[in-house]
């Protein structure tokens, strides 16, 4: 079994070489949005929630590089928030209504999904989209809905859940260290 799961592990990981001028874009994208002083907002549920924490963390912390705190917030964090948004509006406007208050014109929305079919996630993009936010998606699967949604969407071509949540996890660390060294 663990061989087996290594192998495939490491033949979803390869195939993000198709996909490797759509990853640099994004990370592109990042940093010049930092470098315009925008901010970067992350979400997902369940383990992309996860995922959004742990990149906004290297992005305020440091992930390689002893350097000055980038702007990057977690949607996915605040307990107040989320449940009086889930209690108030419904979970489907957890995140829209975060980025509706702290989204600027150029910030950047990440929204991450292993599906890409999450409803609280593409009503965030449609706000987004009508503030001026760029959207950044990652995904696996097929892309879901949100792929359409998105300025730049970045999908894992792979179906189980795992195989694409530790690529997502690559691609977060890949992003961190590009945007370290273009800052």
């Amino acid at each position: 079994m663990f061989s087996t799961l290594l192998q495939n592990h490491m033949q979803c990981l390869e195939s993000l070489t198709d996909i490797q001028t759509d990853i640099e874009q994004a990370g592109r994208l990042m940093v010049t949005a930092l470098q315009k002083g925008n901010k970067i907002l992350v979400a997902g549920n369940g383990g992309s929630a996860a995922d959004s924490q742990h990149f906004a963390a290297e992005l305020i912390g440091r992930f390689e590089q002893e350097r000055i705190s980038y702007p990057a917030i977690a949607l996915t964090t605040d307990t107040s928030i989320l449940t009086a948004l889930g209690n108030d509006y419904g979970f489907d406007k957890i995140f829209s209504r975060q980025v509706e208050g702290l989204g600027n014109p150029n910030d950047i929305l990440i929204c991450i999904s292993t599906s890409g079919n999450s409803k609280n996630l593409i009503l965030a993009a449609e706000t987004a989209d009508r503030k001026g936010v760029k959207t950044i998606g990652l995904f696996g699967n097929s892309g879901g809905l949100l792929k359409e949604k998105m300025n730049l969407s970045i999908t894992v071509p792979n179906q189980v859940t795992a195989r694409i949540q530790e690529a997502h996890i690559f691609i977060l660390h890949y992003w961190a260290a590009f945007i370290e060294k273009n800052r």
